[in-house]
């Protein structure tokens, strides 16, 4: 990406930030009047030309003004956007709406997505928080019949896993309810290493449950990842650039796709938790995404659990705002996993 004058850069910010206001061409003459530049709508009109050559704007008719390019925008987004944050306000009202919840992760995961739409104007997503590894949480033994008993396994984040158990002989409730407190208190918090390590400590029985706890948590898919909520797609198919049908199923078939998302969540987002990244145009990479952006962000405990959040958009999409929302929903998720699973 080569570099601009000082400029140059100003006039594509202004063009940049103009276009996504109006989604109308700007021309020299309006930015010239609109804004206190020093110079003249001829010097202004020379320096289009050298951007347009520069591959950063175009004009899509004759007469036209100017819009920005996919490497305009990324132009913009990667040298010239400013971390405008949100307001206090803003900040206080999103936050707020989080303590109101329930201390319940499906309900937080809906109410970020619900907060990405609202907040940025176009379409959200939202993965639930999914262990990275299968943690102890509790575990019931319950009788059924005979020498049947029903083992139900909850994991940290909620996560329950039953299976079914044959005992050498018929115990009681109350005998299967005290092994199964004792394995609680010694495996809560563990994961499957930390609990073979002390599994031939227990008694005969409490080895064999032991065994198939350490079985079932083994098979726990802790690699992909959580539901995804999705919210605000009106917003997209409501935009002019997807007045056309086409794009518009598209566009829908980005946010459906559960599959080309898993796909583009592993290879955008870095597995560590905090920053933002932005995919523009699909970057070559992804056909679907050619006439979208999407701004993405990693959030939860590392080492615990964690998920991924962002909006998708079409590529004329308010940036600076809806990266600063982004990464504030991102550190209040992280904050709430953090308690959930950690703490």
């Amino acid at each position: 990406m080569q570099s601009l004058t000082e400029r140059q850069e100003t006039i594509l910010a202004l063009i940049v930030h103009e276009y996504i206001e109006t989604a109308k061409p700007i021309s020299s003459k309006m930015l010239v009047a609109k804004y206190n530049l020093g110079i003249s709508s001829a010097t202004v009109r020379n320096e289009m030309v050298s951007l347009t050559e520069a591959n950063v704007i175009r004009q899509p008719h004759t007469s036209a003004g100017r819009v920005p390019t996919e490497e305009g925008y990324r132009y913009f987004v990667r040298r010239l956007l400013r971390d405008t944050g949100l307001s206090s306000d803003e900040k206080r009202k999103i936050s707020h709406q989080f303590h109101q919840a329930r201390a319940d992760v499906d309900e937080w995961v809906r109410l970020a997505a619900s907060i990405l739409a609202q907040q940025s104007h176009v379409a959200s997503l939202v993965t639930a928080p999914h262990p990275e590894r299968a943690i102890f949480k509790h575990l019931e033994l319950i009788n059924t019949s005979g020498q049947q008993v029903l083992l139900v396994l909850v994991l940290q984040g909620g996560d329950v896993r039953q299976q079914m158990l044959t005992l050498s002989e018929v115990m009681d409730q109350t005998h299967l309810s005290r092994v199964a407190n004792q394995i609680t208190a010694r495996c809560y918090g563990k994961f499957v290493d930390g609990i073979r390590k002390i599994s031939a400590s227990f008694s005969d029985l409490a080895q064999d449950v032991v065994k198939l706890v350490i079985d079932v948590m083994s098979h726990t898919d802790a690699v992909s990842s959580g539901e995804i909520h999705r919210d605000g797609l009106s917003n997209v198919l409501n935009q002019p650039e997807f007045a056309d049908s086409e794009s518009a199923r598209q566009a829908l078939r980005v946010l459906e796709g559960r599959g080309f998302l898993d796909e583009v969540l592993a290879k955008a987002l870095s597995p560590q938790v905090g920053g933002v990244h932005v995919v523009i145009g699909g970057e070559g990479a992804w056909e679907e995404l050619k006439d979208c952006s999407m701004i993405l962000a990693r959030y939860g405990a590392q080492g615990y659990a964690t998920g991924a959040l962002g909006v998708l958009g079409p590529i004329r999409m308010a940036y600076g705002h809806s990266i600063s929302t982004v990464r504030y929903v991102a550190g209040l998720m992280s904050d709430l996993v953090i308690e959930t699973f950690v703490g």
